[in-house]
């Protein structure tokens, strides 16, 4: 495997060298996402392989090309899971992929995201050096934290070759609850609920229906239902996979979706067809806006706004503002001087 790692950090030399664009890409199953897709593809998939798994220390190693059903597969028998419950969107997706997209499931706000999961990571960077970031265990404080700094770069700071991720047990049970409920008052009681002590690890509004996860022991489960109430959803894990993997209807079709990360007690917001999820904070809205209204609105509401996905258009993914367009074009020039990595993926300027 060190042999492949050395391929790929002579092939980024020469192309620093030669001034050659470059995008690295797993399966694929994250292409509609990003500004452009330009450079000669640089694939992960032959760095494959679970370097170290030992369920006792809750922390999984693998190489970035492995594909993220077989980490997954590897963790149900040890009877643990990666707690922010990535998406797949699509058929072989990558562990580097999930990693390099940062994107977060249902089970977001009650565990955290994909960048809390980081523990180490292993990269090529903008010059061809192979630097390995933080390391295998889950209390390393030592330096800045620079393998979390790569969840959700897409690519554009280092090529990933090797992650540490945190892992956790599987709960003992799952149980979901559907509530009949208007939008405002959807939204009032997740807020409501999520700062109670209760097992609750997802909730998600759509078509005047609450769905509400509990998570945990089943005498905590069943404890958090006698206070909630509810209906149980007798097959919830399948209506959960359709919110993860966007094959909920709401997603199909869609002249346009936009994800809005806004401050979760926002009122409802009248722009057309919509899912709402980790506690009211993440609001999916199914149809075609102007872009800068959308991003205004998403910055009156406390948070931002960006363009999912647009068919075969791009026309960018959020607005940043001056001084966090300024952060990325540093660290940009640090891990990529030459600027060849998937250049304008995720901004014009970088």
């Amino acid at each position: 495997m060190q042999q492949i790692i050395q391929q790929f950090s002579e092939t980024i030399r020469k192309a620093a060298a030669e001034q050659t664009l470059l995008r690295i890409r797993g399966s694929g199953s994250k292409d509609f996402y990003g500004l452009v897709l330009i450079g000669d593809v640089l694939d992960t998939r032959a760095l494959t392989g679970i370097v170290d798994y030992e369920p006792t220390e809750l922390v999984i190693t693998a190489r970035a090309g492995t594909p993220l059903r077989e980490i997954e597969n590897a963790l149900a028998g040890g009877g643990q899971m990666l707690a922010f419950e990535p998406p797949h969107l699509g058929p072989g997706a990558t562990l580097g992929g999930c990693i390099a997209s940062g994107f977060s499931g249902p089970r977001r706000a009650a565990m955290g995201s994909a960048r809390d999961f980081v523990l180490g990571a292993r990269i090529v960077n903008g010059v061809g050096e192979d630097l390995r970031f933080g390391g295998q265990v889950m209390k390393n404080v030592a330096g800045y934290d620079l393998s979390r700094l790569m969840t959700g770069s897409f690519g554009t700071l280092g090529l990933i070759t090797e992650v540490s991720l945190k892992v956790l047990p599987v709960p003992e049970e799952d149980r979901t609850l559907r509530f009949t409920l208007p939008e405002a008052a959807a939204i009032e009681s997740m807020n409501k609920w999520a700062a109670k002590p209760l097992s609750l690890s997802a909730t998600c509004y759509v078509d005047g229906a609450l769905y509400v996860r509990l998570s945990g022991a089943t005498a905590a489960v069943s404890a958090s239902h006698k206070k909630l109430g509810g209906d149980v959803v007798q097959d919830g894990a399948a209506f959960w996979q359709s919110v993860r993997e966007q094959t909920h209807s709401l997603f199909a079709g869609a002249p346009a979706l936009w994800r809005f990360s806004i401050n979760s007690a926002t009122a409802p917001l009248e722009m057309g067809r919509q899912m709402i999820e980790w506690n009211g904070s993440l609001r999916w809205i199914a149809t075609d806006l102007d872009p800068s209204t959308a991003f205004e609105i998403a910055h009156k509401a406390g948070g931002h706004a960006t363009l999912f996905r647009d068919g075969n258009k791009r026309h960018g993914i959020q607005r940043f503002s001056s001084g966090l367009l300024a952060v990325h074009k540093k660290l940009k020039r640090a891990f990529d001087p030459h600027g060849i990595l998937g250049p304008g993926r995720i901004h014009a300027d970088f």
